[in-house]
């Protein structure tokens, strides 16, 4: 690898991400590191360069620091995981890449699986290294950890943070296959020193513990090739096996992706790479749809007349495509006084839908709104599929001025700061088995 390496930035909504970019080639990938990470300083180790190196032989190598960490911007927020995965499209955005193979480390797994679902035309493969589907466990996913183990970890994050006893604890797990000398330690501690502050890292570590991807694997189509350490395989075997056609390789060792048998790890992903490319133009898409109409829209046109009503719905309608332009949706359909969007994530939807609701109120109208995230078919400009129908069902059930969900969208905006009151279970027409609803506050 160039040292000193050009480090450059893209931007991503507000904030400025660090890439890199190395090698030449027909194919792109792009690297997203897990946890916390460092693009210069993870170099200085000859296992770290070299696996890199070997990496950007097989085509042009776009790494990045994900914001928050590294010498990417910092926010004050804890961001949302589809705000994680726009970083991603604006890194490929800036190196003017169409479409690449996505690999991601550890906690990265999770935006690049919404990412692989959203944008399947933009993803040749994905390659995961020890994903997650959900941080914390719970009845229906008990292999995650327990909440009162994910707040032990952020405790010693915030009191032991930078000194030598906290990194060697650290350092312990993977002793075993680093060079166990005082060098190779000060490199490990240095590299996370200059990852992260105190409060960089625990952010890192609270976007773990939100993760919840579980809806998303279904709706991957992508070739995918899972590579896991024995100690992570319950996660990576969940995962598999909800991903359609996914391959699982178990590497031996208990060491990060770069070191202790980091060229098994190299052979996997080069043999994967070369074997399987997913179709340039998808017919699904991971995609939230939100329905929105009138409530009480005959009663009030008789009381308006023909002229006013008209004016006051063509309003209406202006005002509803100015927020779905300055929230990032798509008017897919219209019906009377009824739209149907779609967005490429659920927390923008939902902020759409309720702002929606609130500039209605000039016009004194009330606004009932639905919204679901799942696997559409794509035809031409339009979404079909049971995840539409769905999501016309969940607004047919809102009452006037609310904005319900999913469980799906519930859970994939989970650090978001958007609260909700449980609407309990309920039968939706037309589809099968009970579904829980959430109202937004």
């Amino acid at each position: 690898m160039p040292s000193p390496i050009d480090v450059q930035y893209a931007r991503s909504g507000e904030v400025a991400i660090a890439y890199h970019v190395v090698g030449r080639g027909a194919l792109d990938l792009v690297f997203a590191p897990g946890y916390v990470s460092h693009l210069t300083h993870v170099l200085e180790n000859p296992d770290v360069s070299a696996f890199f190196e070997r990496l950007a032989s097989l085509g042009r190598l776009i790494r990045f620091d994900r914001r928050g960490i590294g010498l990417s911007d910092r926010p004050r927020d804890v961001p949302t995981l589809e705000t994680r995965m726009d970083d991603i499209r604006a890194v490929m955005d800036a190196v003017r890449s169409r479409r690449a193979a996505l690999i991601a480390s550890g906690e990265a797994g999770a935006m690049a699986m919404l990412f692989a679902a959203t944008y399947p035309e933009r993803v040749a493969a994905l390659v995961l290294w020890g994903p997650v589907a959900r941080g914390v466990a719970s009845e229906d996913y008990p292999i995650g950890e327990s909440e009162a183990e994910w707040q032990q970890q952020l405790d010693e994050i915030e009191k032991g943070w930078g000194t030598r006893a906290f990194f060697e604890k650290q350092f312990a797990e993977v002793r075993g296959e680093l060079v166990d000398d005082e060098a190779t330690f000060e490199w490990y501690c240095e590299t996370l020193r200059c990852a992260a502050s105190p409060g960089a890292a625990l952010t890192a570590h609270r976007m773990a513990m939100d993760v919840d991807v579980r809806a998303v694997l279904v709706a991957i189509r992508v070739p995918v090739l899972i590579l896991h350490r024995p100690t992570m395989r319950t996660d990576a075997e969940y995962i598999a096996d909800r991903i359609s056609g996914a391959r699982r390789v178990e590497v031996p060792g208990r060491a990060s992706m770069f070191v202790g048998s980091g060229e098994r790890t190299l052979d996997e992903i080069e043999h994967f790479l070369g074997t399987a490319l997913g179709d340039a133009e998808p017919d699904t898409v991971l995609s939230t749809v939100l329905f929105t109409d009138i409530v009480g829209s005959t009663e009030r046109a008789a009381a308006l007349g023909d002229r006013r009503w008209r004016e006051t719905l063509e309003r209406h309608n202006a005002i509803v495509r100015q927020l779905l332009d300055s929230f990032g949706g798509r008017e897919i359909d219209t019906a009377g006084d009824g739209f149907f969007s779609s967005f490429d994530g659920p927390a923008r939807a939902i902020r759409c839908a309720v702002a929606i609701s609130r500039s209605m109120q000039e016009l004194e109208l009330e606004i009932r709104s639905g919204l679901h995230t799942g696997e559409c078919e794509i035809h031409g400009d339009k979404l079909a599929g049971i995840a539409v129908n769905l999501g016309a069902r969940v607004a047919a059930k809102a009452g006037p001025g609310e904005v319900l969900v999913s469980s799906t969208v519930k859970d994939l905006v989970a650090g978001s700061g958007i609260e909700f009151e449980d609407r309990g279970e309920h039968e939706l027409k037309g589809v099968p088995g009970e579904w829980r609803l959430f109202a937004v506050r």
